[in-house]
């Protein structure tokens, strides 16, 4: 698995060369493989968002790079990081309600660098977890095995294996 790790601030930039110069330097990438790893990450992922078949979803989500276990349930208009879909492990019978977020990087502007740091940083969906429609989960937190994201819950720390969360954000209400 891997390990957090800390990025350049994102860098506006005037235009599309630089934008490939900034985002291939972030990413530690030749400016070719970068180009080619976002449109095909976007093609994927735009695919995958309104799929209607589960199964595929979850193919074009392996392709994006996305580590994925057996009998999976990702639901419509799911997004898994747009950037560093690599970062997400999603377990064994884990279900995806739908409109979900799982979130692998935070990159704010340089004029947040005192306050927010910019860095990538795994998410692990453990066995048989459950994360209601709506629930949005940070950069760096691990959901616990059988534990359940109650419906619009924003998880931002590791969630203990059999127990519900809700809130934002998302507190623990009872273990199971």
């Amino acid at each position: 698995m891997r390990l957090k790790e800390n990025k350049p601030y994102y860098k506006v930039s005037e235009n599309i060369v630089s934008q490939i110069k900034s985002g291939s330097e972030r990413q530690s990438q030749s400016k070719l493989k970068f180009i080619w790893k976002k449109l095909r990450n976007h093609v994927f992922e735009t695919l995958a968002y309104n799929c209607p078949i589960n199964s595929i979803r979850i193919k074009l989500h392996k392709w994006r790079g996305v580590n994925i276990g057996k009998n999976v349930l990702i639901g419509l208009r799911v997004t898994i990081d747009h950037s560093y879909p690599e970062y997400v492990y999603i377990e064994d019978d884990v279900s995806l309600a739908g409109n979900n977020y799982i979130l692998a990087h935070s990159n704010p502007y340089p004029h947040f660098k005192e306050v927010l740091p910019s860095y990538v940083a795994p998410v692990v969906l453990k066995r048989g977890c459950w994360l209601g429609i709506g629930s949005t989960v940070l950069p760096g937190v691990t959901i616990g095995d059988e534990a359940v994201v109650a419906t619009g819950s924003v998880v931002t720390k590791d969630v203990a294996a059999r127990s519900i969360v809700a809130g934002v954000p998302a507190k623990e209400m009872k273990k199971i």
